[in-house]
């Protein structure tokens, strides 16, 4: 489990495609040292196993389920992805509960200054839009938002300079896609009020 509080900006370094890909991606703020073999760790939204390990550097693989249905399919070293450690037992839950079970991709329709903020208007597939709601919660490549508006597909975000600073959403712009989980809470309310839908 996650909450969307985004502990570090990592670089992935390299990406070996034998198989399912391994990435290798380094970080500088993540206490690796009690970090497991076999840990999760989200990048960029993507719960991932970790399979091996440095000072500064983890390795986890992507299999081709994952490739299918995230970002990760087209990132390339250098880019850069962020990073939460799995919730221990009595860390503070920042942003909202996440799986880290990326649901699909998001596509950025418009970009916009709005004072110090940027105003993001994404678009998701039909199927999750009934997930979204004004002012509810959306993660976006990891990062716990609150959405604004709706309006079909579409809904906003602002992102303030305190996470402009901490994630790499500002790097996002028109026609670029993010890895979105929607409200795990709005799913389980979705499937109680409509258990024919899912049966």
């Amino acid at each position: 489990m996650f909450t969307g509080i985004i502990q570090d900006i990592g670089t992935l370094a390299a990406i070996d495609k034998n198989g399912d890909w391994t990435l290798t991606i380094e970080t500088e703020k993540l206490s690796l040292e009690k970090t497991a073999i076999g840990a999760s760790i989200a990048c960029s939204g993507i719960c991932l196993t970790v399979t091996e390990k440095g000072v500064k550097h983890f390795k986890v693989q992507v299999s081709m389920e994952t490739l299918s249905k995230t970002t990760a399919l087209h990132w390339r070293p250098g880019m850069r992805v962020n990073l939460e450690p799995a919730l221990h037992l009595g860390d503070e839950l920042g942003g909202h509960l996440l799986s880290g079970h990326v649901d699909g991709v998001a596509r950025v329709r418009e970009k916009k200054r709005v004072g110090e903020s940027f105003l993001y208007q994404f678009e998701i597939p039909e199927t999750f839009a009934r997930f979204i709601a004004s002012k509810g919660s959306v993660a976006l490549d990891g990062v716990s938002m609150t959405v604004n508006e709706v309006n079909g597909t579409r809904f906003d975000i602002n992102v303030i300079p305190h996470t402009q600073h901490m994630t790499t959403l500002t790097t996002l712009n028109s026609g670029d896609e993010a890895n979105f989980e929607v409200d795990m809470i709005a799913r389980y309310v979705e499937r109680m009020m409509n258990p024919r839908a899912h049966a």
